[in-house]
Parts: structure tokens; sequence; C-alpha cells
């Protein structure tokens, strides 16, 4: 499974952004997608994730201000991001499971400048 992220580039705070990521490749199904990101000199962190339920779940910093949205036929995931923060800044990583799996894409990138 390949994992493509697109929509990342740099947004003043209080600015929107949507990223999206396109599964790609041999697979039956995916459990779930998601984003994760990783700022400068920090750990890896869970921003949202979907499930084939449509459930979802969202870190901390990032409810209320963060939707999760997927499109099943198209095997892609989308990340609405309001009202952005500078501590938003990071590599936004898609993430994807299936079939007792962990996938990642490449990563893209976000600065909110202040």
């Amino acid at each position: 499974v390949q994992l493509v992220e697109s929509g990342g580039g740099l947004v003043q705070a209080g600015g929107s952004l949507r990223l999206s990521c396109a599964a790609s490749g041999t697979f039956l199904s995916l459990n779930d997608m998601g984003w994760d990101r990783q700022a400068p000199g920090k750990e890896r962190e869970l921003v949202a994730v979907i499930s084939h339920d449509d459930t979802t779940i969202y870190g901390d910093s990032v409810k209320g201000r963060f939707t999760v949205l997927r499109d099943f036929a198209k095997s892609t995931v989308y990340l609405q991001m309001n009202d952005l923060k500078p501590e938003d800044s990071g590599v936004y990583f898609c993430t994807a499971h299936g079939g007792g799996i962990a996938f990642w894409g490449k990563g893209t990138s976000v600065t909110v400048s202040s």
C-alpha cells in the first residue's frame, strides 16, 4: 500500500488548510486511515483517525478545529484544519491500517506563521 499526501504549505495563524491522502496498491480493505504529525524536536503524535465505520478519534490539541473525512470509494482520507496555530506546524503523515499491517506516507509539511 502506498500513501501519498498533498495539500501542505504555509498559512497564517487563524487560517485553514486541507490535506489529502490517497492510498494505492493492492489491498483488500483498510480498517482505518488518519494522520499523525511531528514537529521539530518533538515526538510524533496522533492528530486524527477515522475507522471503517466512521468512528473518529482526535488528538486533544486539535479537537474542535480539525476534521477527518474519508472517501471509501477513492481510498482517500482528508484532514480539514481550521483556526490553525503556530504549534500546529510540522510534518503531517498519512497513516493506514489493514490486515494487521500499518502504513505511513512520506509526509507533507505544514507551517503556520504567527
